[in-house]
């Protein structure tokens, strides 16, 4: 029999899940929080488990605050650009991505400020984290400096969707586009070996039910994912535990 700890099938949905630790450092703005980004095909979940703070949220309904306390459920589409904000310092939160394996390979953009976002090698050099400082084992100031940076892009992509309205956001997803575009050779890979793998599943099992053949159903499985090890990732919002990363 395999050991049901190895022998993993694809998560349910082809879903991402990590645990999320919200950073509980100031921002230049004096807000504790994360990195404000946006995703470009993945709609993104929140379960909160502990803590409270918002999700401050700007798109084409303009900027909003919603509430996150424990026991909420909060979910957004891509291009909704999003910014967690640790109320209590103590927010923690259950992160389910769609897509899995695409916001790992690179689905998101950080609000940096406009001229960084308009020079492909200036982005990935601000955007990456040095080796030494990309779980919890380094100190965690580049990080916080990527994020400062973000909230910086966000004030003024805030300020100018204000004055400008639609017209702002045209220009900042024209950025990301622009930025996207030679990062997606295996996007569509990875989607076909995960996501579209797994509706075409659930798509042969209504057939052969239609013949009354639940055959399928010998296959069933119990799994468990031991929890995530205390070495976190620095995520773009805080300290991530990852459960399932990328789709089988």
């Amino acid at each position: 029999m395999p050991d049901p700890s190895t022998e993993l099938p694809p998560f349910p949905g082809a879903v991402g899940l990590s645990h999320l630790r919200v950073y509980d450092s100031e921002a230049p703005d004096g807000v504790r929080g994360g990195t404000p980004h946006v995703h470009s095909v993945c709609t993104e979940a929140y379960v909160v488990i502990g803590g409270r703070g918002a999700v401050q949220t700007l798109g084409p309904e303009g900027f909003r605050e919603t509430p996150l306390e424990p026991g909420a459920f909060v979910w957004f589409t891509p291009g909704t650009i999003h910014r967690l904000v640790n109320g209590d310092g103590r927010l923690e939160i259950l992160v389910m991505m769609q897509n899995a394996g695409l916001p790992e390979a690179g689905d998101m953009v950080i609000t940096f400020p406009s001229e960084i976002l308009d020079d492909a090698t200036a982005y990935a050099q601000h955007h990456a984290l040095p080796e030494g400082e990309r779980t919890t084992l380094g100190t965690g100031d580049a990080a916080r400096a990527r994020r400062d940076l973000g909230v910086e892009g966000f004030a003024r992509l805030r300020a100018s969707h204000e004055r400008d309205g639609r017209a702002a956001l045209e220009h900042f997803y024209g950025q990301v586009g622009r930025l996207l575009a030679p990062r997606t050779a295996d996007w569509k890979t990875r989607f076909e070996a995960g996501p579209r793998r797994a509706v075409d599943a659930t798509a042969r099992q209504l057939d052969a039910l239609r013949r009354g053949d639940a055959s399928h159903l010998l296959d069933a499985s119990v799994h468990r994912i031991a929890p995530p090890p205390d070495e976190r990732r620095m995520g773009c919002c805080g300290t991530l535990g990852v459960y399932v990363a990328d789709a089988a």
